[in-house]
């Protein structure tokens, strides 16, 4: 009776998400976007099938199991994954809440939540390498077989199983305090660099607990088992203690001491939304925590390419030189005008108020560029980069990767809820993921090219040029954003009230 029960919710949940996403305003929209992701998918998809079927040809010649040496790097495959799933996956918590209101056991609930994460699809994403790798080292072996080949991929799906459920513990704890994000960084590197020093026994370990799947050991499947097992009832708890938190807790007002910021003033309408860019990212802990996030990537990203050879190679320095100072520009303007979601009415009751506060972000955010100016000093000196690159990709995020992440004030409609906490589901358009892949990797690749046809410090100097062209022409592209705006403010007006939380 039970069993009937949960697979009647469980039913039912899937059908209310559904129509939740089909609901949603931005539905009609998207769907153009939908098929690119869809595209994006089956290619990411072919990808993976053609490096299994290459390390699996490729190392069939070694003196060791094929399977082996990929098993010994597994480690490896789980921290990609971990850290994949940011972007994918998501909290049971917050959607539990709505059914808090019928009479089903929370327990239930959490239950019927946690197993649909185990049998999420993204859970057997990795099979596309690991299934024509299988293949290749495991099926066409007479000592090995299919029987072996079935057992490899089913260990395969359960560790990725469990990284699901670690993850999901974690990413419930980033929402109590910021700081937990560090975690899975230091410990997965204390892992690894602890497993190198002290010889091969992770490697080693690993080797022989992913060769227990093909061999049906029990006891590797007990011990993965075990682990799905005892990580599903600590989300359980933990899952529902923050449900029953979060409908108890009474938000705290923080006391803010008042700045007046009157040197803001100065500079009239513009300093007046200046000073609002600024208290954004002071009080609200959406706005900061975004910064926080994207200042953290930087400096980790900075230091390791200071102090390591791991970003010395062609494209990996020009990764790294381009996205510390795009970073933290990205993720804060790809959802330009959201948060003015939240008071499009009276932004829009004052004739150029928005040509204002489109004038006052652009001047926020190009002096805000001078904290990856600081942070970037450090690879500098330790001879990684050149003056003239960093003045490059310095110039060139707000001369030509601004103006490209201010068109989506355009199109932009979705209001960004200023209580909304980072468990809940993301309301980042697929248009808007695009875009900021596109303001990363288009420049990326630019410089790339600069880089292979010029050199180091002639692409730097191109860059540069292009970076000072693009800020001194800053009233002319935003002038004319503006004016589209405008053209569309009626149709966006309406979008930020309907998806402006109640």
């Amino acid at each position: 009776m039970k069993l009937q029960q949960a697979h009647l919710l469980y039913r039912l949940i899937s059908k209310n998400q559904r129509l939740a996403e089909k609901r949603h305003p931005m539905f009609d929209k998207n769907r153009v976007m939908k098929v690119f992701t869809y595209i994006m998918a089956a290619f990411w998809a072919c990808y993976l099938i053609f490096f299994g079927c290459m390390f699996g040809s490729v190392l069939s010649d070694a003196s060791v199991e094929t399977c082996d040496i990929i098993n010994s790097c597994f480690i490896f495959f789980m921290i990609l994954d971990f850290f994949m799933r940011f972007a994918m996956q998501e909290t049971p918590a917050h959607e539990v809440k709505p059914y808090k209101l019928m009479p089903v056991p929370v327990n239930f609930l959490m239950d019927v939540f946690l197993v649909r994460i185990g049998l999420k699809v993204y859970n057997l994403i990795w099979l596309f390498f690991f299934v024509p790798f299988g293949i290749l080292s495991v099926a066409l072996l007479p000592y090995f077989g299919i029987w072996a080949f079935v057992g490899y991929m089913l260990g395969v799906w359960l560790m990725f199983v469990l990284n699901s459920y670690g993850y999901l513990f974690w990413r419930t704890l980033i929402n109590q305090h910021l700081l937990y994000i560090i975690l899975p960084i230091a410990a997965y590197a204390a892992l690894v660099v602890f497993g190198m020093i002290t010889g091969s026994w992770l490697f080693d370990g690993s080797m022989r607990f992913m060769r227990g799947f093909i061999d049906w050991n029990p006891l590797s499947f007990l011990a993965v088992l075990a682990a799905i097992v005892a990580m599903f009832f600590i989300n359980r708890w933990f899952q529902k203690h923050y449900i029953y938190r979060e409908l108890s807790r009474v938000e705290r007002v923080k006391k803010v001491k008042s700045t007046e910021m009157s040197y803001l003033n100065r500079f009239g309408v513009i300093g007046e939304y200046l000073k609002l860019e600024i208290k954004s990212v002071i009080r609200n802990n959406v706005i900061r925590k975004q910064y926080l996030i994207g200042l953290s990537c930087t400096v980790m990203l900075s230091l390791l390419c200071a102090f390591t050879p791991a970003y010395d190679s062609g494209f990996m320095h020009v990764f790294i030189c381009v996205y510390c100072f795009a970073a933290l520009g990205i993720i804060m303007l790809t959802n330009v005008m959201g948060v003015e979601g939240n008071y499009i009415d009276g932004l829009m009751s004052r004739k150029e108020s928005v040509l204002a506060l489109l004038k006052a972000k652009y001047y926020f955010h190009c002096v805000m560029m001078l904290v990856p100016a600081l942070i970037m000093i450090t690879p500098a000196v330790t001879g990684k980069f050149s003056v003239i690159e960093l003045l490059g990709c310095l110039m060139f995020t707000p001369g030509c990767i601004f103006p490209f992440l201010f068109i989506m004030a355009i199109y932009n409609n979705t209001t960004l809820d200023l209580m909304s906490k980072m468990t809940q589901r993301s309301s980042n358009t697929k248009a808007q993921m695009l875009v900021s892949f596109a303001s990363m990797f288009v420049p990326m690749g630019l410089m790339y090219a600069l880089v292979s046809l010029l050199g180091n410090n002639m692409a730097g100097l191109v860059m540069l040029v292009l970076g000072i062209i693009g800020t001194v022409c800053n009233p002319l592209w935003l002038k004319l954003i503006y004016k589209h705006f405008m053209i569309h403010r009626y149709e966006n007006m309406s979008s930020f009230r309907s998806t402006r939380a109640s």
